[in-house]
């Protein structure tokens, strides 16, 4: 199985069997979310995303400890015009809804520190797979600043009261914890990180591109509806599946006791 590899700055990206790999790849500054980090990993998963033959996306690190310290602190206090720190407030939900939009699901591999807006990068993503030894948390507070722009991630994939406390002590907590309030889906031992987190991909990277599409797309469109206009947006999508040769093949699939060849339509 071939692999392919292509170089963004800070990043490395690679895919085979159907998943993109992307890996920060900056460990003098603990992958710290510089405006050029940023715009790599923006890049990186534009390349994911417009890559027909990639299913599958893992976001991860190539340090041994740490996934990302967060922002940029030196940027925070930089003498710069604040027209230029407009631009890096903006990379953030950009590359939010980058990965909300991307139609294709995304795991976080955790393998070591996920701080400040590391962590709402976590969030971002569709699964989160976690060594034991890995470490969350939004320590912005401590330092006189405050998670901004991570905290609507926050409140959507938290309990308010939970995510308000994380927010206003600024403690960190490790991966049993991150799991047990519903940010983590799995928690491995650190040394199988790689190879579970392989065998999700492929799981994933398997599935009918096209359906995995169309409902990762309506989870993104749905989620902040009012329940009734939900229901009446999710109908309308299952029409549309049904109306797929890619539903047809997997029912087909299933009863002939085989694995499905999918069209992509």
């Amino acid at each position: 199985m071939s692999t392919t590899a292509t170089e963004f700055a800070g990043v490395a990206y690679a895919t085979q069997g159907g998943v993109a790999t992307i890996d920060l790849d900056t460990p003098d500054t603990r992958n710290a979310l510089s405006d050029e980090l940023m715009q790599s990993i923006i890049d990186a998963f534009t390349a994911a995303r417009d890559d027909e033959d990639v299913h599958c996306v893992v976001l991860g690190s190539t340090h041994p400890k740490t996934f990302s310290s967060g922002g940029n602190l030196g940027g925070f206090a930089s003498d710069v015009p604040l027209t230029t720190k407009h631009r890096s407030i903006l990379l953030f939900p950009e590359l939010f809804t980058l990965i909300g939009q991307l139609g294709k699901p995304v795991i976080a591999k955790i393998g070591g520190h996920c701080l400040a807006g590391a962590f709402g990068l976590t969030l971002a993503c569709d699964l989160v797979i976690s060594s034991d030894k890995a470490v969350f948390g939004t320590p912005e507070i401590n330092v006189g600043v405050f998670p901004f722009m991570i905290a609507a991630l926050l409140y959507r994939n938290l309990p308010r009261k939970t995510a308000t406390e994380l927010m206003l002590l600024g403690e960190r907590f490790d991966a049993e914890e991150a799991k047990r309030i519903g940010v983590v889906n799995r928690v491995v031992p650190h040394d199988e990180l790689d190879a579970a987190t392989a065998e999700l991909a492929g799981k994933l990277a398997v599935k009918s591109p096209l359906l995995m599409k169309l409902g990762k797309d309506a989870l993104w469109r749905q989620g902040d509806m009012p329940l009734e206009d939900a229901w009446d947006y999710l109908r309308s999508q299952l029409a549309l599946a049904f109306s797929t040769e890619d539903i047809q093949e997997g029912v087909a699939a299933f009863k002939e006791k085989r694995d499905p060849v999918w069209k992509g339509r």
